[in-house]
């Protein structure tokens, strides 16, 4: 079903969710809400597809949409009985537009219909918790509340779905994908797909199977060129800088410049630590899902004294204001990136 979240917390809701729902202990309220429309969208598909049987669903299973309905229609269509079949399932989509009626759903969610299960895909918000109807919904059905993940959460998260279905993926690889789709997870999930249908789950996914089959370049991305700053490779950066300044479409000074601050301020606590002998322990201090970028920042550590890391981070605010035009005229980004290079490398 493709339900794989970031974290143990939201993992153990929707399993428990789905879990409750395959053995029939159906609740009549599920409030899906939050910044992540992925799992909002995955959770509401699953409902939608798994509490009617088809034959039901012709009398018993209705679509609404919160910008064209109000909350009395949604409250009248909830209050039916259903026809020829134990429950209906009512699903407000987009039920956001909704926001100025909520508090209106309070006398429903207080006494809800126990033959209806009524579905809310409310997107980008959540509710007051200290609001009536928040602890109405809380007691009489389910909340879920969906946060966007952090990008640096979002490589393990593929690993999780594509182990999930049987695949596994090169480090780089899962990298590829973040720096291209961002922190998208409907895009990424979109693309994992189509390498699924391709890829055999006898081989690994690697930067060539991304480069192939999602057009994003193995050799001149933002993981490069992290690489080759960590190994003070100048001939490297240069030639992806000079990629990058030539497609600035694809690849956006402001990206870069948020890579690497999070890539250098990594570099500087790794540098504080007084031992980096455990990988494990040296990953989670520095709030890494997993171990493999420690190879480039232990590289960046050797490479660069402390006094110099501080004085990159510094280089890289200064470059995210330029590049926002603050304080000058926007620069071209073959000029910030030319400036940023020379300033973290010399």
């Amino acid at each position: 079903m493709g339900l794989v979240p970031e974290n143990t917390h939201i993992m153990n809701e929707i399993k428990g969710i789905v879990s409750d729902i395959k053995k029939g202990e159906i609740r009549p309220i599920y409030f899906l809400m939050g910044e992540e429309s992925y799992y909002i969208d995955s959770l509401t598909k699953y409902i939608e597809n798994n509490i009617l049987s088809e034959e039901e669903k012709g009398f018993n299973q209705v679509i609404l949409y919160g910008k064209d309905v109000d909350m009395d229609e949604v409250i009248s269509n909830a209050k039916r009985y259903p026809m020829m079949a134990e429950r209906q399932v009512i699903v407000v989509r987009e039920a956001q537009h909704l926001v100025r009626s909520i508090d209106k759903l309070l006398p429903y969610a207080e006494q809800p219909q126990p033959t209806t299960v009524l579905v809310f895909a409310y997107k980008g918000k959540s509710l007051d918790k200290r609001k009536k109807i928040y602890k109405a919904l809380q007691k009489n059905g389910v909340i879920l509340d969906a946060k966007k993940l952090y990008d640096n959460q979002i490589p393990d998260w593929i690993r999780r779905v594509l182990k999930g279905g049987g695949y596994t993926i090169d480090p780089k690889a899962s990298e590829m994908l973040v720096e291209f789709l961002g922190n998208d997870l409907g895009r990424i999930a979109n693309e994992l797909e189509k390498l699924k249908g391709i890829i055999p789950r006898t081989e690994v996914i690697t930067p060539e199977h991304i480069e192939t089959n999602i057009g994003i370049s193995k050799d001149f991305n933002n993981f490069e060129l992290k690489s080759a700053i960590a190994e003070r490779d100048v001939m490297k950066a240069g030639r992806i800088i000079k990629y990058f300044s030539q497609n600035p479409g694809d690849h956006p000074v402001l990206l870069t410049v948020a890579l690497l601050h999070s890539f250098f301020a990594q570099v500087l606590a790794y540098q504080g630590l007084p031992s980096h002998h455990d990988k494990n322990a040296v990953a989670r201090a520095i709030g890494l899902k997993g171990t493999y970028p420690l190879r480039d920042i232990g590289t960046a550590a050797r490479n660069y004294p402390m006094k110099k890391v501080s004085n990159i981070i510094h280089v890289l605010r200064e470059v995210d204001a330029k590049s926002k035009g603050v304080g000058v005229y926007q620069l071209p980004p073959g000029d910030l990136y030319k400036e940023l290079m020379f300033k973290i490398m010399y």
